[in-house]
């Protein structure tokens, strides 16, 4: 195993964060000060980061939630529930890979594992959201266009999201993002004076929301 994967997956670290400290001189295998690129083949040899060793944990735990409206995506919520507390005690100390805000619902996921949180939220990986949408009105063919094909002006940046109307009428829509922008959905469809009054998350990546019961989670492999 390369030596920044078991750093990242036994501090719960990313391997760029692992990568940064040993490039800092702050890793120790053995006697010897850490390189970049190193792997670890023998297992009787002491693991050190800032002086402290690395313990080998257990294996990883990876967890898909059902977020219900209402519960915060932080540990502590200084004002209603957070998903936490729909959790059995022994996972309340995984991470969220991205978030979802408390108004909003569906798919999120949790671990331990510093390495896979990396991947499934830094931009340059690009994870397919997909997500429900009702809008307080209808949708004109004209705003979908605006937000589909030119995107919108934001202010950190243009946002531009893929639509598919779900049903009859124009107020539900599929929408597709490779992005996780703060409230981007809200914040895309308000800048046209639009009010989402739904949003649920289904898809994450290659995880699917399916049958999972709204409050109900179940663990996966990453």
């Amino acid at each position: 195993m390369r030596l920044n994967k078991f750093i990242a997956e036994n501090l719960g670290i990313s391997r760029r964060a692992a990568d940064d400290l040993i490039a800092a001189g702050q890793v120790q295998v053995g006697e010897k000060v850490a390189v970049l690129g190193e792997r670890v083949e023998d297992e009787t040899k002491e693991i050190k980061v800032k002086g402290k060793r690395v313990d080998r944990i257990a294996a990883k735990t990876y967890i898909m939630l059902n977020k219900p409206v209402g519960y915060t995506s932080s540990r502590r919520a200084q004002d209603g529930k957070t998903l936490y507390e729909l959790l059995p005690e022994k996972y309340r100390k995984l991470k969220t890979a991205g978030r979802l805000d408390k108004e909003s619902s569906g798919l999120i996921l949790l671990t331990d594992d510093g390495d896979f949180n990396f991947r499934m939220t830094h931009p340059s990986f690009k994870k397919m959201k997909v997500y429900e949408v009702e809008l307080d009105r209808a949708l004109p063919p004209l705003s979908q266009q605006m937000i589909a094909d030119f995107g919108i002006d934001l202010t950190d940046g243009k946002s531009q999201l893929g639509l598919t109307r779900i049903g009859e009428g124009r107020k539900k829509w599929r929408v597709e993002m490779n992005e996780g922008r703060n409230r981007q959905i809200r914040r895309t469809f308000g800048a046209l004076g639009f009010t989402v009054v739904k949003l649920h998350r289904i898809q994450f990546g290659n995880y699917h929301l399916g049958l999972l019961k709204s409050g109900e989670y179940d663990i996966i492999e990453p």
